[in-house]
């Protein structure tokens, strides 16, 4: 049950990583690794509801994933399209959608349909479920400082109320837990410009586990090394 599970009341970043590396390995184009990737995405966010977790953050795309050859990332928005028409049950899930990143560069049809997803679930009182697309931390920091600046520009906030709340006000996790902890998948020891203002003083948990491959037994062995930390918040 959610009540007795050690993840519950967690707020969790996933750095979704590997897919190509798990397609590589098989002798499959990086776009199989991609589709594998999104089935995991869905079974680890259906797990993560059932057993308690808070919020759960993934890095689905990042802002410097544009670098990629173009069929490549046009496969990923074919699936991201996919995945956001799949993402309409998570409405009967009490689950409340988010995203974080800037979506204007995205497709018009996917803007619709996160803007429809945001709007029809922005009441749900369960999980909290973002999906970082188009993201990367710097911007989102530079955007949080531009708006500050715009409104101390125009009178409406004075200098001397910025503060952190300030800032937090104006990321796109607003009004969220900061996560408990980062994990990311394949090896890689990273953030990769990832919730950076927010994961502050979260722990990092590392695997080799390539994200196809990733389990819900995996996601509770994270769960375990991240309740095993001693988290001193700069005490002693």
């Amino acid at each position: 049950m959610a009540e007795n599970s050690a993840a519950a009341g967690l707020s969790v970043g996933i750095i979704m990583d590997g897919n190509g590396r798990w397609a590589k390995k098989r002798g499959l184009p990086r776009t199989a690794g991609h589709k594998k990737g999104a089935d995991v995405f869905d079974d680890i966010t259906r797990y993560a509801n059932e057993i308690g977790v808070r919020a759960i953050t993934y890095y689905a795309f990042s802002s410097e994933n544009w670098s990629r050859p173009k069929d490549e990332v046009d496969a990923i928005m074919d699936l991201f399209g996919q995945s956001l028409k799949r993402l309409y049950k998570y409405r009967g899930e009490n689950n409340r959608v988010v995203f974080l990143g800037d979506r204007t560069p995205l497709r018009p049809a996917h803007q619709d349909m996160m803007n429809e997803i945001e709007h029809d679930t922005s009441t749900r009182t369960g999980m909290i479920l973002n999906i970082a697309v188009n993201y990367g931390g710097r911007q989102e920091l530079l955007r949080a400082a531009r708006q500050i600046a715009s409104e101390v520009a125009a009178g409406t906030l004075a200098e001397t109320a910025i503060d952190e709340a300030a800032i937090e006000e104006r990321l796109y996790t607003k009004g969220q837990p900061m996560p408990d902890f980062i994990l990311r998948t394949s090896g890689e020891q990273r953030i990769s410009n990832f919730l950076l203002w927010q994961s502050a003083y979260s722990e990092l948990v590392f695997t080799d586990v390539l994200w196809p491959d990733f389990t819900r037994n995996d996601f509770d062995a994270a769960v375990r090394e991240f309740r095993g930390r001693d988290r001193r918040y700069g005490g002693v």
